[in-house]
Formats: structure tokens, C-alpha cells, sequence
């Protein structure tokens, strides 16, 4: 029985989390900034990395509480050290370091893909290696073959905008403001999803959503240069349609190549609606089984990042007091 402290800090949530074995969650405390960001139509780094260091304390303190266990109870202390905002990740870090000196107990870095794949374990306690996830968020877009639970093959990846930065610049040139993907989604459902055919692009198993995005730009521009009106709410379902056939086309394609029967998704554009539906459909057409966390497992949180600490405790994987925050080394480097 292992008791995992998680602490999450790699963007603008500030987050704490108590899992138990790597699948119970007995705490999963988040202090969202959205608010603070929203008046600048995204998040400000610098804004971030300064009310991290104000909640921090509060909000690990509010985690053990939560899971009813004391601080010399835990076995390690896991922590985001990589990919995200260099500042953000830094806090975290360094609260993460002093935690577990003080406490005598290891201290576990884990990747913040690896945290967003884990949170499927967390969702499905049953649910094992191999498969294959697609892994979608603000900055990352990745296909990932699953081998075990530390043992990941990137099949493709971001080579521009990730999905959910699309999904925001779309949203922002809309005029509907951030965090634009709940909104583009919401509005999504009183639109057409065939009335504009918008580019899907195509790149083997990568990713690349900025010709997309350019497209959704210009077809605004344009029309206001005209003088004509636009109906937002097509303009949102036929983009939406777009991003969610590439990100479906392609994940399942290649867990077809690869002969998997099982795929997961994961990252914040896992809350999107149509994606949900879409991969869920997809895959039981092709005798494929469909895997997908609770909402609030799919935005930055905590108990994923304990959950993948966990499986990287069990193989001794350690940090020392020299760990520090690399904002952009990869999966495939780190694991």
C-alpha cells in the first residue's frame, strides 16, 4: 500500500492531490486561475507563477485534510517538473523538494502527459497496458502506444498548433473569449457542422492544426472586409468538426495499424463533447473499446500526476534536490 502526495503547478492550476496504489483517490483539491487570466485572453505567465507561490501551501494542506492522512503517513511526493510554463513549474518544484526533505520521504518527477494518460487508470481501475491514447490539450497533441505502464512509443505528434491552442485561437477570433474551448464547444451545438469545409490535414499520424486555424481566420476576415454576417455558430461546429475528425481519423488508424483493442484519450480537449462521442463510435465500429476520464480528470489536475507517481515510485524512479523544471523536454526523453 502506497500513499502518493501529487502537486500539479505546470500552468495556471494550482493543484494537490492523495491517491492510494495509484487508482483510489482520496483527495483532488484544484485552485483554478481562470479568472485571473480571462482579462487578458489567456494565461499570463508571470501572473501564474505568482499566485502558484500565494495558493501552494494552502492548497496541499487542504489535500491532506481532504484524504484524512497525515503528512509522515505518505510514501513519496510526486511532482510536475516537465512540460509547462518554466516559472509555474518551478514553484511546484521547489515546494515539492522542501515537502519531502522535510518529511524524510522520496521525491518522484513525473511528466505531464504521462500524468494526463494516468488519469484513465484512475477512471478504470481495471484497465491495463497495452493501447493506445491520444493525449490533446492547450500545447500538446500526441498518439502514444501504451507497451506498459513507463513504457511509451510516440506515434505522432504536435509539429505546429496543438488542438487545443486551435481551439482557442478559434474561439478568440470568434470573439468568445478564453478559455475559448468550452465556449467553441458550447456554441458548437447550435451550428452546422457541414455548412463551411474547413481543411482537415493530413501528415501520417502527426498533427499540424495551424493551416486549420489560418482557415477559420481568413474565412472571418474576410467576410467583415465584405461587410457580410457570419453565423458564429456554424463557423464553431464546421472548425470543431474538423479538429475532431483528424484527432479520431488518426488515433484510430493507428491503433488498427498497431492491432490494439483498446484506446484511451486524455488532456483538456478530452472534455470536448463531440470528440467524445465521435472516438467513442468510431472505435466500437471497429471492434475497438473506448476509454475516456470524468471531466474533471481531463483538465490539469493533481490526482493524475499522483497516480503516474505511483507507477514511477514502484520502479524506483527518484528525483534529488537538484531536480528542476525543464518547461519543454518530451515524453519520449523523459521516460
Amino acid at each position: 500500500m502506497a500513499y502518493i502526495l501529487g502537486i500539479e503547478t505546470s500552468c495556471d492550476e494550482t493543484a494537490a492531490s492523495v491517491t492510494k496504489d495509484g487508482r483510489e483517490v482520496l483527495s483532488n483539491v484544484v485552485y483554478s486561475q481562470i479568472p485571473l487570466h480571462t482579462i487578458y485572453g489567456g494565461v499570463v505567465p508571470e501572473i501564474a507563477s505568482r499566485k502558484h507561490i500565494d495558493k501552494i501551501i494552502p492548497v496541499i494542506d487542504a489535500a491532506l485534510r481532504e484524504a484524512k492522512i497525515k503528512k509522515e503517513d505518505l510514501d513519496a511526493v510526486a511532482v510536475t517538473y516537465n512540460p509547462g510554463l518554466v516559472g509555474a513549474l518551478l514553484v511546484g518544484v521547489s515546494v515539492a523538494k522542501a515537502f519531502a526533505y522535510s518529511i524524510k520521504k522520496p521525491l518522484i518527477p513525473v511528466n505531464h502527459i504521462q500524468g494526463h494518460i494516468a488519469a484513465n487508470y484512475i477512471a478504470y481501475p481495471d484497465l491495463k497496458p497495452p493501447f493506445v491514447s491520444l493525449v490533446a490539450s492547450g500545447g500538446h497533441s500526441h498518439i502514444l502506444h501504451i507497451k506498459d505502464y513507463r513504457d511509451f512509443e510516440v506515434i505522432g505528434a504536435t509539429t505546429d498548433d496543438a488542438a487545443g491552442e486551435a481551439f482557442d485561437k478559434a474561439a478568440r477570433v470568434l470573439g468568445l473569449g478564453y478559455p475559448g474551448g468550452p465556449k467553441l464547444n458550447k456554441l458548437a451545438e447550435d451550428g452546422n457542422p457541414e455548412a463551411i469545409r474547413f481543411p482537415r490535414p493530413h501528415n501520417g499520424y502527426d498533427f499540424s492544426f495551424s493551416g486549420l486555424k489560418t482557415a477559420v481566420i481568413n474565412y472571418v476576415h474576410t467576410a467583415e472586409q465584405k461587410g457580410e454576417e457570419i453565423n458564429k455558430a456554424d463557423v464553431a461546429a464546421s472548425f470543431q468538426q474538423a479538429v475532431c475528425d483528424v484527432l479520431v481519423n488518426n488515433t484510430v488508424g493507428a491503433a488498427k495499424e498497431l492491432g490494439m483493442d483498446k484506446i484511451a484519450i486524455a488532456g483538456g480537449v478530452a472534455a470536448n463533447t463531440l470528440l467524445r462521442k465521435q472516438m467513442e463510435d468510431t472505435a466500437k465500429k471497429n471492434g475497438i473499446g473506448f476509454y475516456c476520464p470524468p471531466f474533471e480528470l481531463c483538465t490539469d489536475n493533481a490526482a493524475m500526476i499522483s497516480c503516474a507517481g505511483y507507477f514511477n515510485f514502484k520502479a524506483g524512479i527518484r528525483g534529488g534536490l537538484d531536480l528542476n523544471a525543464i518547461p519543454q523536454l518530451s515524453i519520449g526523453d523523459v521516460l
